[in-house]
C-alpha cells in the first residue's frame, strides 16, 4: 500500500506471466471491493485519544498517565475471550474508565458522565464492558499477590520447594480472602452506583 515508487517490471516474473497497467489496477479493485475499502484493522487505540479528549485534562503528565494505565489495560484485555464481544470503541471507553477509577478517583464519576453523555456510545454496553474489565484487573492484582507472596522464600531443595509452594499458596488464598472481599464490597457498590451520577 505505501510502495509508491515501483515499476511494472517488478511484477513481472520469470515466467511467461506479463500484467500490464489496465490489469492491475483492476485487481487492485477487485480486493478493495472484497475488502469493502476497509484497508486498516480498527483496535482500542484509535478511539483513545477521543476519548482522553472528552476529560478536557490541563496537565500533560496526567493525561499521559491515564492514556498509560489505559493502555496496559486495553494490552491486557486482549486475551480475555469476555471482551470479544465488545465493540473497539466499548473496550477503549472501559480501559480509560478503570484507570481513570484507580489513577483520579476523585474526579472519576465526571469522567464516566463524559463517556456516558456522549452519543455514540451504548451505555448499557459500557456497563457490562466496564465490569468485565474490572474483573479482568482485579484478577490481574489477585495474581500479582500470589506471585509476591511465593517468591518471599527461597527453596533449599525440590521438596522444600513443593512445600513452599503449597503453604505458600494456601498462605496466599487467606490474604486473598481476606483482603479482596474488602475490595470486592467497594467495587459493587460502585458497580451498583455506576450509572446514578448520570440520571
Amino acid at each position: 500500500m505505501r510502495n509508491t515508487h515501483f515499476s511494472l517490471s517488478n511484477l513481472q516474473g520469470e515466467d511467461s506471466f506479463i500484467f500490464d497497467m489496465q490489469t492491475i489496477s483492476r485487481m487492485e479493485i477487485l480486493i478493495l471491493d472484497a475488502l469493502n475499502w476497509r484497508m486498516r484493522s480498527v483496535t482500542p487505540f484509535s478511539f483513545v485519544h477521543f476519548f482522553i479528549s472528552l476529560f478536557h485534562l490541563k496537565d500533560p503528565p496526567l493525561t499521559q498517565a491515564l492514556k498509560d494505565r489505559a493502555t496496559q489495560i486495553i494490552f491486557q484485555a486482549h486475551n480475555e475471550m469476555k471482551l470479544l464481544k465488545f465493540k473497539p470503541s466499548i473496550i477503549a471507553a472501559s480501559a480509560l474508565l478503570v484507570a481513570s477509577h484507580e489513577l483520579f478517583p476523585l474526579q472519576f464519576p465526571s469522567y464516566k458522565c463524559s463517556i456516558s453523555s456522549c452519543e455514540c456510545v451504548n451505555r448499557e454496553k459500557l456497563e457490562k464492558c466496564f465490569n468485565a474489565v474490572q474483573e479482568m484487573v482485579e484478577m490481574e492484582w489477585s495474581e500479582s499477590i500470589l506471585d509476591t507472596v511465593s517468591s518471599t522464600r527461597t527453596p533449599l531443595s525440590v521438596l522444600d520447594r513443593h512445600c513452599t509452594k503449597s503453604s505458600s499458596a494456601s498462605e496466599t488464598t487467606s490474604i486473598s480472602a481476606s483482603a479482596l472481599p474488602e475490595k470486592r464490597d467497594t467495587k459493587r457498590r460502585k458497580r451498583i452506583d455506576y450509572y446514578s451520577n448520570c440520571k
